[in-house]
């Protein structure tokens, strides 16, 4: 039997997967020194957290995932037109020995089984907005473009900083990086004004990853953004996770599938809700299975790593899709060891 990290290679490849990857099972999630300086990693009923940008955070509980406050006192960026006055980068220097705990990490898990991959967020659209307010960061896009190319260039250096320091210390075969570019039914900017604004700045970055030893880009957007993806393959991802069900993964499977993959197409509102059922678990999962297939896609929650926001319905899901690699491949029940998902902090 194929570990989960090879049979998601069959996978991606368009080979010859003995089942399908059962969500997160072949990608272990893992930190580095930033994130322990960021404070960012809140809890569920953190109030007012003012992460390492000066970004004020919250998360609500019954919440995905925490997000900016942004009353006006909050907000970052006071003025566009000086927003070097205001945005000053974090520090990436951090002492060998905090490097070496975090290596160590790395080391402990086993890279024949799964993916080590090295999680990262917020990414270049995300920390606009955070710093500037969604609203007014959308705005500042249409009247100072000049301005938000010098922002989107200055995140983009600290995030090659931080590339290097990752590939220098810990060799991840894998990246997970967040950057949401859209809402449930559309992006956020035009594809003509995304490319302009994205596209070079993420090619640099994920060209880096890749020339450093990381095999896979796994880029998250929870969204809407099948628009996106012809500029998605020239900057270097491999698999897309967080496609939402309104982005007709089948058929972007269809026109896209050997070029990138697809991870999601099982939307939180589908099955992960108050008073979620197992029946509702075996639909989503039905559903995406039998209208993806089993190549160039991979049936995973949408949400930006491995649980739920309601207790149980992950590990339901999960079962439900070990039942359908049983009925699709032919397997049986007692040769699927799937590994428990993992974030290694």
């Amino acid at each position: 039997m194929l570990t989960a990290k090879q049979n998601m290679q069959e996978v991606i490849r368009g080979g010859k997967p003995e089942r399908f990857v059962n969500q997160y099972e072949a990608i272990t999630l893992m930190f580095h020194p930033y994130m322990m300086h960021a404070n960012s990693l809140l809890q569920p009923g953190a109030e007012n957290v003012v992460n390492a940008w000066g970004v004020t955070n919250s998360f609500p509980i019954g919440t995905p995932g925490a997000f900016p406050v942004h009353t006006p006192e909050k907000i970052v960026v006071k003025d566009i037109e000086h927003w070097r006055d205001y945005v000053h980068a974090p520090s990436l220097k951090f002492s060998q020995e905090e490097w070496d705990t975090f290596k160590a990490q790395y080391d402990a898990v086993d890279g024949t089984q799964t993916y080590k991959a090295a999680f990262i967020a917020p990414g270049l659209f995300e920390q606009s907005h955070h710093l500037c307010e969604i609203q007014n960061a959308l705005i500042y896009y249409i009247t100072n473009p000049d301005e938000m190319h010098d922002l989107i260039k200055y995140l983009t250096e600290w995030e090659l900083e931080l590339a290097d320091g990752i590939c220098s210390h810990l060799h991840p075969d894998a990246i997970f990086h967040h950057d949401d570019w859209g809402g449930e039914l559309s992006t956020f900017m035009s594809p003509d004004m995304f490319a302009e604004f994205f596209l070079d700045a993420y090619k640099e970055i994920y060209k880096y990853y890749h020339d450093h030893g990381v095999e896979l880009v796994i880029h998250h957007a929870d969204s809407y953004a099948a628009t996106l993806v012809p500029y998605m393959i020239e900057m270097g991802i491999d698999i897309w996770q967080g496609c939402m069900e309104s982005n007709n993964v089948p058929e972007l499977i269809k026109k896209y599938g050997g070029k990138i993959s697809f991870m999601g197409d099982i939307d939180n509102k589908s099955m992960d809700f108050q008073g979620w059922t197992r029946e509702d678990c075996a639909r989503a999962a039905r559903r995406a299975c039998e209208e993806c297939g089993n190549k160039y896609f991979i049936p995973c929650i949408t949400q930006g790593g491995p649980g739920s926001v309601y207790p149980g319905a992950y590990a339901v899901l999960c079962e439900e899709i070990d039942k359908l690699s049983v009925e699709k491949f032919g397997i049986k029940q007692e040769e699927i060891t799937r590994l428990p998902w993992q974030i290694l902090f």
